[in-house]
């Protein structure tokens, strides 16, 4: 048998590669990588669902001088505002901050009218300017239209079958008939040529107005026969309606009038001579939208 001590030594040495089988470090450059990305889509999102003031409220909390320029709550990054209301993923303009101290509808009119002087109106002031501001427009469309009859050769003698004056209800504009210079033919709805001329030129100027009209149409008391199917109430509900559609040829939109009624005798403009001819007339209201008090922004002529 051999001796032991004589036999070879062998020594195997084993060379370890560091990272065997890629190691794994790539795992966490790897999840580095997916939450950059995740930051990334959020930002997106971020920008797609969020409002301008939203945007601010955000920069402004990740400014270095300080966390935020609002306290936390309702005032925190966010500042209480909803960024979706019925899915994730929307951009709806209609999207407002919640706040126990939001402005009523009459504070907000104020802002947006006393903006300038950085002071709040209360709604009885808010009313009164807008009344103010709409007799204004009803004094200036007098005169214009005052004017522009003066101003046109072949209606100028019309002059005076036109009248145009103030009322609680609004800018009252009447087209009258004369002694010898009738609107419409007697008995008849189908008005004369200089009438529908008179109507055009009164429509070219109220149509620069918003406010609604009443087109209203009176007769004198001559009664009909007795025996006729045909009275007074026909009658001026007829030329209320041929004047409306008039205006409407001359350009007034139809979503303008408000009503059109024929009044047959009952608000005569002369009562104590009720066969006079200027009882026979056409009112064209331009009806106020704000009142002062009891008739207060109502001027005489």
């Amino acid at each position: 048998m051999a001796d032991d001590s004589k036999r070879p030594i062998v020594i195997k040495k084993i060379k370890k590669v560091a990272g065997g089988h890629h190691g794994g470090a790539w795992k966490v450059a790897y999840a580095d990588f997916v939450t950059a990305m995740m930051a990334f889509f959020l930002l997106l999102w971020l920008l797609n669902v969020t409002t301008k003031e939203q945007k601010e409220g955000i920069a402004d909390y990740f400014k270095p001088t300080m966390a935020s320029s609002s306290e936390s709550g309702a005032g925190g990054v966010m500042g209480g505002l909803s960024m979706t209301t019925d899915g994730p993923q929307t951009n709806d303009p209609k999207m407002q901050a919640v706040s126990e101290n939001a402005p009523s509808d009459v504070e907000e009119k104020s802002d947006t009218i006393g903006q300038d002087s950085g002071k709040k109106i209360s709604q009885s002031e808010f009313e009164k300017m807008k009344a103010e501001e709409e007799q204004q427009q009803f004094e200036k469309a007098m005169k214009d239209i005052k004017a522009a009859i003066q101003n046109d050769a072949e209606l100028k003698e019309l002059a005076k079958n036109l009248i145009v004056d103030m009322t609680p209800e609004g800018l009252r504009i009447q087209i009258v008939d004369q002694q010898g210079r009738s609107m419409f033919p007697l008995g008849s709805a189908q008005m004369y040529d200089q009438t529908y001329q008179l109507i055009s030129k009164v429509s070219t100027i109220i149509n620069k107005l918003p406010q609604k009209i009443s087109i209203r149409g009176h007769t004198d008391s001559v009664p009909y026969g007795t025996s006729a199917n045909y009275d007074n109430w026909n009658l001026s509900a007829d030329r209320a309606n041929a004047s409306r559609q008039a205006l409407m040829k001359a350009g007034l939109p139809a979503g303008r009038i408000s009503n059109v009624a024929g009044k047959a005798d009952t608000e005569q403009l002369f009562p104590k001579d009720p066969t006079s001819p200027q009882n026979r007339r056409i009112s064209i209201i331009l009806m106020r939208e704000h009142q002062v008090g009891d008739g207060a922004a109502v001027k005489g002529n």
